[in-house]
C-alpha cells in the first residue's frame, strides 16, 4: 500500500459558537442579580457604555429626528438611528411612563440576636464568680447552631487549665439557661435536660429516652411497651411526651449566616381580568453609548489605533445591548405561554396546574428546548398567588380516566389531604391511597403515590399510627 500526503478540498457545515453567541446565551441565563453584576462590571470596563437615567425620554426626542436606515458599518454608525432602536420594548409601552421608586434591601436589614448572645447575656447577668464566668464563656463559644456541645470538659479542662470538676460545674450553669436543653452533649441528654427543667419526674420516661429513641422515631410503639412491661396506651403517652420536646433547641435564634433573598426576574399582576407581564431590568432601557466616543466616530482626525480601540469596545457594547433585549423578548414570550398554557393555575390554585414540559413551551414560541431551559434557569416570577421559581410550573404528571392530564403537584395535594383526613389509629397504606385516586380517575400506582409521599416526606403508615 502506498502512502503519501495529498491535498483535499470539501466543504462542511459547522455550528460554530462565536463569543457574540456566548455571551448571549450567558445573558439569557442569567437572573435578575447576577445580570445586574454583570452589567455592572462590564460598565466599569468598557468606557464605551453609560448609564442615562431619563433613557426614554432622550430616546423618544432622537427618534423624531430621522427615519432609520436598514444597515451601517461602525465606521458609519447613524446613532440616531441606533438610538430608535434602542430599547424598543413592546411589551411594556403601558409601563414606559411609570416612574418606580428603587428599594435597597439593605434597608430592611435588622440585628438579631444569636443563640450564643442571648446565652453571655444570662451568663453576665447571673450571680456567679469571675472563673466560673470565663468558662461559661468558653462553653457557650463552643456551642454549634443548634445548641449542642462540640467539645469534650476533658479538653476544655486542659485548654483552660482549670480542674475538670469546675467546668462541669460551670456546664451545669449553662445547661439551666434559656433555652431549654442547650450545652447538651447529645440529643438524649438534650432531652432529659428538658424534662428536668420542666419538672417530669418519670423512670420509664427516662429510660425511653436513654434506650429506645430509634424505637420512638420509628414508631415501634408496641416493642417499647413490650420492652418495659407497660400497656401500648402508656407507652403511646410516652412517645407524644418525647416528640413535644425540642431537640434542637438553638434552632430558634438567628444563626449569623447571610440572609439571601428572592428578586423576581419576572412580575406578572393580573389587570382588568387580563396577565400583565412585567420584566424586570433595571438597566437595560438605560443603557446607552457614551456621548464622547459618538464624537469621536464622527471626527476626521483619529487615529488607526485609536479606532480599533473604539471599535472594540463598541461592537462589544452593541452585542451587549442586543442581548439584553432579545433575553427580555425571549423571557417574556417564554413567561406569555406559559400563563396561556397554566391559566388554570392562575385562576384557580395549586389544584389546577396541568403536565407542562420544555418541548410544549419550546413548541409555542418557536425555539429549541435548551433556549426555554436558560430563559427559565434560576429565575423566579412575583404572580397574585405568590413568589414562585419558574421552572415550578414544569411538571411531569398522570393521566385521569378522562383523557386529560393533570401535573404531579396537584396528585401530591391531593395525597397530602388524604393522609390529613385519614383515621390516624388506621392510617392509609400507600395502595390504599393509590386505589382512592384510581376511584377519583387518577391512574397511578402504589409506587408513584410512594415516590411522591417521600418527596413531601411524609412518614410510611406504619409510622404515621397512633396507638
Amino acid at each position: 500500500m502506498r502512502m503519501g500526503y495529498d491535498l483535499v478540498l470539501e466543504q462542511q457545515q459547522k455550528l460554530i459558537m462565536t463569543p457574540e453567541l456566548r455571551l448571549a446565551l450567558k445573558i439569557l441565563q442569567l437572573p435578575a442579580i447576577e445580570l445586574e453584576e454583570y452589567i455592572k462590571q462590564e460598565l466599569e470596563e468598557n468606557p464605551v457604555l453609560e448609564i442615562v437615567e431619563n433613557a426614554q425620554e432622550e430616546k423618544s426626542e432622537k427618534a423624531e429626528d430621522k427615519e432609520p436606515k436598514e444597515e451601517a458599518s461602525f465606521d458609519e454608525i447613524d446613532w440616531k438611528e441606533y438610538l430608535q432602536y434602542q430599547g424598543k420594548n413592546y411589551y411594556l409601552e403601558n409601563n414606559i411612563n411609570e416612574e418606580k421608586p428603587e428599594f435597597s434591601y439593605e434597608n430592611f436589614i435588622t440585628y438579631n440576636d444569636t443563640l450564643k448572645d442571648y446565652l453571655l447575656f444570662q451568663l453576665n447577668t447571673a450571680k456567679i464568680s469571675k472563673k466560673e464566668r470565663k468558662i461559661g464563656q468558653y462553653i457557650i463559644e463552643s456551642l454549634d447552631d443548634n445548641g449542642y456541645l462540640c467539645m469534650e470538659t476533658s479538653d476544655m479542662s486542659d485548654i483552660l487549665k482549670v480542674k475538670l470538676t469546675e467546668v462541669q460545674k460551670a456546664l451545669k450553669i449553662v445547661q439551666a439557661f434559656d433555652p431549654p436543653g442547650v450545652g447538651a452533649i447529645n440529643l438524649s441528654e438534650c432531652l432529659l435536660i428538658q424534662m428536668k427543667l420542666k419538672g417530669i419526674k418519670d423512670e420509664n420516661l427516662e429510660t425511653i429516652v436513654k434506650e429506645y429513641l430509634d424505637d420512638i422515631a420509628g414508631n415501634r410503639i408496641g416493642i417499647i411497651a413490650k420492652k418495659l412491661s407497660i400497656s401500648v396506651k402508656e407507652a403511646q403517652e410516652y412517645s407524644d411526651i418525647i416528640k413535644n420536646l425540642e431537640p434542637k433547641p438553638g434552632r430558634a435564634f438567628y444563626c449569623g449566616r447571610e440572609c439571601r433573598y428572592v428578586v423576581p426576574d419576572v412580575y406578572i399582576e393580573k389587570i382588568n381580568d387580563e396577565y400583565v407581564i412585567i420584566i424586570n431590568d433595571s438597566y437595560g432601557g438605560r443603557l446607552m453609548i457614551n456621548n464622547y466616543y459618538k464624537n469621536i466616530i464622527n471626527t476626521q482626525d483619529k487615529s488607526a489605533e485609536a479606532m480599533k480601540f473604539i471599535n472594540e469596545k463598541l461592537s462589544s457594547a452593541v452585542w451587549l445591548i442586543k442581548s439584553l433585549e432579545q433575553r427580555k423578548n425571549t423571557l417574556y414570550r417564554v413567561v406569555k405561554s406559559i400563563i396561556d398554557y397554566q391559566i388554570d393555575f392562575f385562576e384557580k390554585g395549586d389544584g389546577h396546574l396541568k403536565t407542562m414540559t420544555l418541548k410544549n413551551i419550546a413548541d409555542e414560541i418557536e425555539v429549541h428546548e435548551s433556549t426555554v431551559s436558560r430563559a427559565i434557569s434560576g429565575k423566579y416570577a412575583q404572580t397574585p398567588k405568590g413568589i414562585f421559581d419558574i421552572k415550578y410550573f414544569f411538571k411531569s404528571g398522570v393521566e385521569t380516566s378522562f383523557g386529560e392530564e393533570i401535573s404531579s403537584e396537584s396528585i401530591k395535594k391531593r395525597i397530602r389531604s388524604i393522609i390529613c383526613e385519614e383515621d390516624a389509629t388506621k392510617p392509609h397504606s400507600d395502595q390504599a391511597i393509590a386505589d382512592k385516586l384510581k376511584k377519583e380517575g387518577y391512574k397511578i400506582s402504589r409506587r408513584t403515590v410512594a415516590k411522591y409521599r417521600d418527596e413531601m416526606d411524609i412518614p410510611a403508615s406504619s409510622r404515621r399510627r397512633r396507638y
